[in-house]
């Protein structure tokens, strides 16, 4: 039988066992701990790369579609009061459509053709003759096919012809609007047709479309009713304007034009105030292609 003093020893050789585990296991756990922290700091490290890798890529992908494919995959212009930087969309000048209205033509016209219209040249010049003085323009072609294919179309159809321009403002807003055989402000060509440029520069969902920019003096831009409504009305910025860029660009004035303009707009409005009839009566007498 084992003595107090062997019973002693024997458990005091297991507590050193027990404790020569325990030291183990725990110097064990303090190496995997430190692989794990190790591992866990590589793998935020490589989650950072990688986040920073691919937001620098996203942009990349972002500034090299800055050309759009078409006007619902437009970038974002930059918000600096100005008409956005031209970036051609894909399907520029590729299927015009020119769908009819509701209301019947102010003057009996034919639609313009229909389907991809080109693109070149990418100016046209024409000469507007009115009682007033004569206005050079050059339509822009490269920048706004489709308007033009139909501003072409009509004045080489005469709708133009011996009609008036029924509205002159002044301040904010600087223009003179014709086009409308009416001279009511309500007649157009019997067909409608889609915004471009600058409209198409912006993605439809964004907030800029509803605030001014900077329409320069010698613009020449379609009017419309709303999105799509382009007719046959149109005006001629004789004064730097601020409007939403929801109207068509598609030409400018020449010099002989913008003192014309400026004559017009020295004359006044019928009746005063800052938004009617001229006061003294603009007809247009033709629109031709030069």
């Amino acid at each position: 039988m084992p003595t107090n003093k062997q019973r002693r020893e024997t458990a005091q050789r297991k507590l050193d066992r027990q404790l020569e585990r325990r030291a183990a296991q725990a110097k064990r756990n303090r190496i995997l701990t430190i692989v794990a922290s190790v591992v866990g700091v590589a793998a935020l490290i490589g989650a950072a790369v990688f986040t920073v890798i691919y937001t620098n890529k996203d942009s990349g992908s972002a500034t090299a579609s800055a050309s759009p494919s078409s006007s619902t995959g437009a970038p974002q212009p930059a918000a600096d009061g100005k008409l956005p930087a031209f970036a051609a969309p894909a399907d520029l000048g590729a299927n015009c459509q020119y769908p009819a209205t509701t209301d019947a033509a102010a003057k009996k016209v034919n639609p313009p053709r229909t389907g991809k219209v080109p693109t070149d040249p990418p100016q046209i010049s024409t000469s507007m003759a009115t009682n007033q003085g004569n206005i050079g323009l050059q339509l822009d072609n490269a920048k706004a096919p489709c308007t033009v294919n139909s501003f072409a179309s009509l004045a080489q159809q005469g709708y133009f012809n011996d009609t008036p321009c029924h509205r002159l403002t002044t301040g904010g807003l600087a223009v003179l609007q014709c086009g409308d055989p009416t001279g009511q402000g309500t007649g157009g060509p019997g067909y409608q047709f889609a915004n471009e440029y600058p409209t198409n520069q912006y993605q439809p969902d964004n907030p800029a479309l509803q605030q001014p920019v900077l329409y320069p003096r010698g613009t020449l831009a379609m009017a419309n009713a709303g999105p799509g409504t382009n007719g046959s009305q149109f005006f001629l910025v004789y004064q730097d304007s601020q409007l939403p860029p929801n109207y068509t660009v598609f030409g400018t004035i020449d010099q002989t034009g913008l003192e014309t303009l400026d004559k017009i707009a020295k004359a006044g409005i019928a009746g005063g105030g800052a938004d009617g009839k001229p006061a003294q009566d603009v007809t247009v007498k033709t629109i031709a292609l030069d």
